[in-house]
């Protein structure tokens, strides 16, 4: 069973998506699984986008969910994380780990299970033939601009947590440069890799760390009260007790 992410209307312009409609859904999930198990499913799996805080309340209140493959939230669990009979597994992001989930399944019920969250290291992974070819026929016409170096990094640049990194740092600094600005916002975030010391930062390292609806900065005139309505708002939205009013997971 798919769950897209429940709050897609919040985050991001309604006009982006004028004829969908979004949300938790507990009773249409609800209906979903029973169904999958009228047509003789021996384990259902969800593929979440709810986001793991709000994956771990709805599998206290669905019954019937074997196993919750959980996302948006981009965390790394090394160990399963168990409600009810449900398990919830998250994996990450950005392919820096692979989840072998191992089920022993009789009669319609996990009987046990094995786990392995399992880091990927691509110098010791070789490249399938196949896919790569494809990647780097895709890739061609964008490879040097891609790997055009803008500067290099004294320090490590991350994004890893739920309110800062060093390379929000790096965004924030350079929208107030670029803009003029006095205060500059950017969500901190678990998103993207890490760049050593040293390391060159090229344009591809731009894109990884800025994701896909970074490219719009704008630059406007807010109140003071405004901006600590944004970061009111923006805190209730992480810290809220309950999870199904957390429509985000940064600062």
């Amino acid at each position: 069973i798919g769950q897209a992410f429940p709050y897609t209307p919040i985050a991001n312009p309604r006009w982006m998506i004028p004829n969908w409609s979004f949300g938790i859904r507990e009773e249409d999930v609800a209906k979903n699984v029973a169904a999958a198990r009228e047509e003789g499913a021996e384990l259902v799996v969800l593929l979440s986008h709810n986001g793991f805080d709000v994956d771990r309340k709805l599998a206290s209140r669905v019954p019937g969910i074997d196993v919750i493959l959980t996302g948006h939230t981009h965390d790394a669990l090394p160990e399963p994380v168990m409600v009810g009979k449900t398990i919830l597994v998250a994996s990450g992001s950005n392919g820096k780990f692979v989840s072998r989930l191992d089920l022993d399944v009789s009669s319609g019920e996990v009987k046990g299970f094995r786990y392995r969250l399992i880091p990927v290291f691509s110098d010791v992974i070789a490249r399938d033939p196949q896919i790569a070819a494809l990647i780097d026929k895709v890739r061609a016409p964008y490879e040097q601009e891609l790997k055009r170096e803008l500067a290099r990094t004294d320090s490590l640049l991350y994004r890893r947590g739920n309110f800062n990194g060093t390379f929000d740092d790096l965004i924030c600094r350079a929208l107030i440069e670029e803009r003029d600005a006095e205060i500059s916002l950017s969500p901190g975030f678990r998103w993207g890799t890490s760049l050593l010391p040293g390391q060159a930062i090229t344009v591809e390292d731009v894109h990884n760390a800025c994701a896909m609806t970074y490219p719009e900065a704008y630059r406007t005139t807010m109140s003071g009260q405004l901006i600590k309505d944004i970061l009111e708002d923006v805190a209730d939205n992480l810290f809220n007790p309950d999870p199904y009013y957390q429509h985000g997971s940064e600062m």
